[in-house]
């Protein structure tokens, strides 16, 4: 079973972790069912893997403390996210259950999955001027350079933003051919270098600041327009997936039926690639299980066999937003994997699939790049894909980006590079 470490801090403890130079142990509340599972003998498993075996209890009130065996535990490393696992009979192996996983042993799977990938941002700019806005002024598409230079970097995995307004300049209307051959071009680009495309809607939920269900955009515009656009790229190799919506938010609680009438009308076009379902106030994945459990409410939404990937974004700082506005703030290493989890577990709970669209660290935080690494190698275990933002032109001296005018070495891509090369995932997770 899985239970919760006591948030204990101070003299001896750290996060819940005792550590001396005499005693190795952990506190948990002295529950029944605590009671019954530690017990002299048994293993426990901490977030990190490692195995130990339980060697003595102590009871305190309504506590107890359970000493291991072995070396001294990092309780800032395994004691924040505050869960651990034991078992009387021990585990098959020292990492957690990760999903979808190659099914002979340890052997890496035939086609592994890309983990790891980066927004090739730019189609979406210049929403704050009158759309559609002029090409190569106030917007841009990513260009041949910049697929081949993240497909020699490993990070082969793509999320490309843009802007419904754009392709579809009038609801309900044929899409625009010039932008629509933007697109187009731009997925040759990745075919190009064996890159994966995640289309993705960026705007929102509204349309022309109209939020869809509104009298002004129709649930059935929204089903429209992506009906629309699988027809013309359902059979383009570089489709890996469409991203329905970025980041809905104050959506009135229309979301899910927008979300299921979207994903429909492209599976009436494409019955194989993903549709890319985001999550309601900001897709935060840490908020998941709060704002996004109505959105599998219809069994369709459930079913494996229509191949659906459910996106959450995740962000370090502290309200969530990614604008990292206090240049001096310190971030746990574990904050990402934290603020992960509940997404994680609602994944699992559901028995679906899950992909981080967006995710990030300014340059100027180391502390916000260890948090990144382990957030990656967490997602990792458990199989699910994810999007850095962002990289692409016309990103000037951005702290997040991955490209920069100055041309500085970016902090971020190494992190980035080390867990692309994880090539342990046949399928994407946690479904098992």
């Amino acid at each position: 079973m899985t239970t919760a470490l006591n948030a204990f801090n101070g003299g001896d403890f750290v996060n819940g972790v005792y550590n001396t130079s005499k005693f190795v142990g952990v506190s948990v509340k002295a529950t029944a069912e605590n009671k019954a599972a530690f017990h002299k003998g048994a293993k426990i498993r901490f977030f990190d893997g490692q195995v130990r075996t339980i060697k003595l209890i102590y009871y305190s009130g309504g506590n107890m403390t359970v000493m291991v065996d072995g070396g001294p535990i990092n309780g800032k490393a395994v004691g924040y996210p505050r869960t651990l696992s034991v078992s009387s009979t021990g585990f098959s192996n020292t990492s957690p259950s990760v999903g979808s996983t190659p099914a002979a042993g340890n052997a890496a799977p035939a086609n592994p999955i890309n983990l790891v990938g980066i927004n090739l941002a730019g189609a979406e700019f210049g929403a704050d001027v009158a759309l559609p806005g002029v090409y190569l002024k106030q917007y841009i598409y990513p260009g041949e350079a910049d697929f081949k230079r993240y497909a020699e970097r490993n990070l082969k995995l793509v999320r490309l933003p843009f802007r419904w307004e754009r392709i579809q300049p009038r609801l309900n209307g044929e899409l625009n051919s010039v932008e629509l051959r933007r697109m187009l071009t731009t997925l040759d680009h990745a075919k190009k270098y064996n890159m994966r495309v995640i289309l993705d809607m960026h705007n929102y939920y509204r349309y022309h600041g109209k939020k869809i269900g509104s009298n002004e955009v129709p649930v059935s515009a929204f089903a429209d327009v992506w009906r629309r656009i699988a027809q013309k790229v359902a059979s383009h190799p570089a489709v890996y997936g469409y991203g329905l919506m970025n980041e809905p938010h104050t959506t009135n609680g229309k979301w899910p039926t927008a979300a299921l009438a979207a994903a429909k009308s492209i599976r009436s076009i494409d019955a194989e690639k993903w549709v890319v379902i985001a999550g309601d106030r900001w897709s935060s994945a840490f908020h998941w299980p709060s704002y996004n459990t109505r959105l599998v409410k219809d069994a369709w939404m459930r079913d494996p066999n229509n191949n659906l990937m459910f996106e959450a974004h995740l962000y370090f700082d502290k309200d969530y937003s990614g604008y990292y506005t206090n240049r001096y703030e310190k971030y746990d290493p574990m904050i990402g994997v934290v603020r992960a989890k509940p997404f994680v577990e609602w994944l699992k709970k559901y028995r679906l699939r899950g992909f981080i669209g967006e995710h990030g660290a300014p340059d100027f935080s180391p502390s916000a790049v260890v948090a990144m690494d382990n957030m990656l190698k967490y997602l990792g275990q458990h199989c699910i894909p994810s999007t850095y933002w962002a990289a692409g032109p016309w990103w000037g001296n951005y702290a997040l980006s991955l490209d920069v005018k100055s041309g500085k070495p970016r902090p971020q891509l190494p992190i980035l590079q080390k867990h692309a090369a994880n090539k342990s995932c046949g399928a994407v997770g946690p479904l098992r």
